[in-house]
């Protein structure tokens, strides 16, 4: 029988189950698919591109380096901005909205790195994380448009951000 180390979350896996093991990962990385749908024209595709790109550099600065103080604090806060944002649903500019959703990916990124598995190979980990990041912003998204062109959705679509702030909000205090 073989000893399996432990990973992120208390869940075994690979880069690619990493974001899924953690209400925190999961809403985060929803919500920029759905806040960028919201925003619509280049913000759909750059938006979360830049979460990614982010996402990778911390992913690799977790790796090489101590975990930083408040890292979790900074996660929740993502949800709970993330959550504010769609529930807002205000126009925003595309930079500004991935100027914000950067910072938040480099953190979600640092702390996949940080929890790696030390017997997987990086590369293969980073690409795991990332294709599942990427995975579930196009599900944020598509869900997002659906809504956002359906009769009342914009209104669901908030209301979906309020919950996931207040999820947020829970996850600060808890």
């Amino acid at each position: 029988m073989w000893i399996q180390p432990c990973w992120g979350h208390g869940m075994g896996g690979t880069g690619l189950l990493h974001p899924l093991t953690g209400l925190d990962h999961l809403l985060a990385m929803l919500a920029v698919g759905a806040w960028s749908a919201q925003l619509g024209g280049r913000s759909i595709y750059i938006v979360p591109a830049c979460f990614a790109g982010m996402m990778v550099l911390g992913g690799v600065a977790g790796i090489l380096y101590p975990m930083i103080p408040y890292l979790e604090t900074a996660i929740a806060m993502s949800v709970l901005m993330l959550g504010l944002a769609v529930s807002i649903d205000q126009p925003t500019g595309w930079f500004v909205a991935s100027f914000g959703v950067g910072i938040f990916g480099f953190c979600h990124g640092f702390a996949h790195g940080s929890e790696m598995n030390r017997t997987e190979g990086i590369t293969e980990y980073i690409l795991g994380f990332l294709i599942t990041t990427v995975s579930l912003h196009l599900i944020g998204a598509f869900g997002g448009l659906l809504l956002v062109e359906a009769s009342q959705g914009r209104r669901h679509l908030r209301q979906i951000g309020v919950v996931t702030s207040l999820i947020g909000v829970y996850l600060l205090v808890r």
